[in-house]
């Protein structure tokens, strides 16, 4: 396979080594997640593009691919935003401003913008998906003239799992944005105002240009399938359908294999993938 993006060069100096970065700000997303605001040594810039991840390591610990929650319009600083899941993201909730933690990277093939270009966007994210998507949204806000209508659905198991509330919020009050929000459920006592049911009912009444239009769904695995059904029956093809697999991977620059779909490494050749690329790959959704 050519990507038509291929992956940009890691930023900082080493493949391996990670270089210590500064935590500049800590904040709740839910009780489970939180928001990492980073800054590199001398105020270098990561250099990264929206889609892009980085390993993030804490010393005794171990090591982790996040990806990158910030547009590269943010100057010296880039945000994380990081479940706790594991060893690595239970310690760094502990950790506060003025810490440090270890970042390798940006790895990783981004979101094409070139060939997205000129197109209405569908941005379809799922639980933390909106994390990585976010990068996207933002580059979207900050160039309006590159593309055209952009529509945001985005499904959360419940109103305390929302991410990004405000900003959402925003969004939708945006006249950028057509921006639409949903959860499973809501159980009593609950203050909420949006949609309850499965993101992918609020794909049913959407108008769609299907030659105009490029859909992006960034999520966990079980949302995948059923999300580019609804997106077929509105007439989108497989290479109008981008999809994120960030989830597979591990040590970030292709030498576990942890993260192979046949011959495809998904640190490498992805995680940003055009779903003609990878859709009759066994393992790929």
């Amino acid at each position: 396979m050519n990507p038509s993006t291929p992956p940009a060069e890691p930023r900082t100096p080493s493949l391996y080594l990670p270089v210590e970065c500064e935590i500049v700000a800590v904040s709740d997303l839910t009780p489970n997640e939180k928001l990492f605001r980073l800054r590199l040594p001398g105020g270098a810039v990561l250099g990264h593009l929206p889609g892009q991840f980085v390993q993030v390591s804490l010393l005794g610990w171990e090591e982790a691919p996040i990806s990158v929650a910030s547009s590269p319009g943010r100057g010296a600083f880039f945000e994380l935003g990081v479940r706790r899941a594991g060893r690595l993201t239970d310690a760094m909730h502990r950790l506060k401003s003025g810490e440090r933690v270890g970042i390798r990277g940006p790895y990783g093939r981004p979101f094409d913008l070139a060939r997205m270009a000129g197109q209405e966007l569908l941005l379809i994210s799922g639980g933390c998906g909106l994390a990585p998507m976010r990068s996207l949204i933002q580059y979207c806000e900050e160039h309006p003239e590159e593309f055209g209508r952009v529509t945001m659905l985005h499904g959360a198991r419940s109103p305390a799992e929302m991410l990004f509330r405000d900003e959402l919020d925003a969004w939708e009050a945006s006249a950028r944005f057509a921006c639409s929000r949903t959860v499973d459920r809501v159980t009593d006592g609950e203050r909420y105002n949006g949609g309850v049911g499965l993101v992918t009912a609020l794909i049913p009444p959407l108008e769609l240009d299907p030659a105009r239009t490029v859909a992006v769904i960034v999520g966990p695995p079980v949302m995948y399938r059923a999300v580019i059904a609804e997106l077929r029956k509105k007439g989108l093809g497989p290479e109008r359908i981008v999809v994120s697999l960030e989830r597979q991977m591990r040590c970030g620059v292709g030498k576990c294999g942890h993260c192979t779909i046949e011959h495809l490494y998904c640190c490498q050749d992805g995680p940003v993938f055009w779903l003609d690329e990878i859709e009759h790959m066994r393992g790929a959704l």
